[in-house]
């Protein structure tokens, strides 16, 4: 590997991954492409990478094919994190997904075939959000799509577009589908950060309708493993694949509340009950064959202990969230014209 271009780097997962790669890789350069949105955050990545003489930061879109066209003149892999990730905020605000996720992905795409003789293999980082609610369980890669919100739905037209350069023009791509993720640097928009900053706060936790909705929670360090396990697999192995990211176990968002309130050891702690987000998915659990089979992965952190990890890392960070409390929820205005905060 003579250099690798990631996309939205400076978001939650990417600037995980970035760590992770900068350890297992200490002599390979880095470029990192993020436009900084309200999810992106150079603080997310330690002044020590910042310093590395081998990390490049551009801050730019990944829509304009200038700049990503001139970073891939720069490296022979490519993993596309970028996109916007708020299922409610998708709701009010949709159209920039559809820009980001679906037109940015294009232009990623393209210049990937543009540059097919340098790029040896582009990851795609899809979600689990294309398949809708569980028709069966656990979902395999052969799940039908049936995205219910506009993010899914942005995602899942990124999804089948690379899919499409693949079987069109071969590009060596491989396309991720990450279930539910959580741990450090995960914005607070998002369930698990957000029940964990408002019970340090002892303020109220927010659960969307019944609690009921059930999801595969894997803890981000996992999930870099195994997008480190898909960039050193066999080329053959994976180009043209679809793989799931999840641990096979599902706990529903009241468990979640529930284990954070332990966690905390306060059982004061407040919580409220607000109405079902629209385009709930009810369950998502993940089959963990295909990502065992292919690139010998399995998910190495138990729900329990990624949620003391993640509390621990936020209790110690303060000063990293405290700037995004604002954000923690997105006011949208429901179907009855009754508006209320998500």
């Amino acid at each position: 590997m003579n250099g690798i271009l990631i996309t939205g780097g400076a978001g939650f997962i990417g600037s995980n991954f970035v760590r992770a790669f900068m350890r297992r890789y200490p002599k390979v350069d880095v470029h990192v492409l993020d436009a900084l949105t309200y999810a992106g955050n150079p603080a997310n990545l330690s002044p020590e990478i910042h310093e590395n003489p081998r990390f490049h930061f551009w801050y730019g879109n990944v829509c304009n094919p200038g700049i990503v066209g001139d970073l891939m003149e720069q490296v022979d892999t490519v993993i596309h994190f970028a996109a916007e990730s708020h299922v409610a905020r998708s709701i009010y605000d949709n159209a920039v997904f559809f820009q980001t996720d679906v037109l940015g992905t294009q232009v990623i795409a393209n210049q990937v075939l543009r540059h097919r003789k340098r790029i040896k293999r582009f990851i795609h980082i899809s979600t689990s959000e294309v398949y809708g609610t569980a028709l069966s369980e656990p979902m395999t890669e052969e799940h039908p799509l049936d995205p219910l919100t506009p993010y899914a739905a942005a995602k899942c037209g990124a999804d089948r577009l690379v899919y499409s350069y693949i079987r069109t023009y071969g590009i060596p791509a491989v396309i991720i589908r990450p279930f539910n993720q959580y741990g450090p640097y995960q914005h607070l928009e998002k369930c698990v950060p957000r029940f964990v900053t408002s019970a340090l706060d002892s303020t109220p936790i927010t659960i969307h309708g019944d609690g009921s909705a059930a999801r595969d929670w894997c803890y981000v360090s996992d999930t870099c493993e195994a997008l480190m396990a898909t960039l050193e697999a066999p080329l053959d192995c994976v180009v043209g694949e679809v793989i799931n990211i999840g641990t096979g176990v599902a706990a529903d968002v009241g468990t979640i509340a529930r284990k954070v309130i332990d966690l905390k050891g306060d059982q004061m702690q407040p919580v409220t009950h607000v109405e079902d987000r629209p385009g709930q998915v009810d369950l998502h659990i993940s089959s963990t064959e295909k990502a065992q089979r292919l690139l010998g992965w399995k998910a190495a952190t138990d729900l329990d202990t990624g949620l003391e990890r993640t509390m621990n890392w936020y209790a110690d960070n303060e000063h990293w969230w405290r700037g995004q409390e604002w954000m923690k929820h997105v006011q949208l205005t429901l179907v009855n014209g009754q508006k209320v905060l998500h």
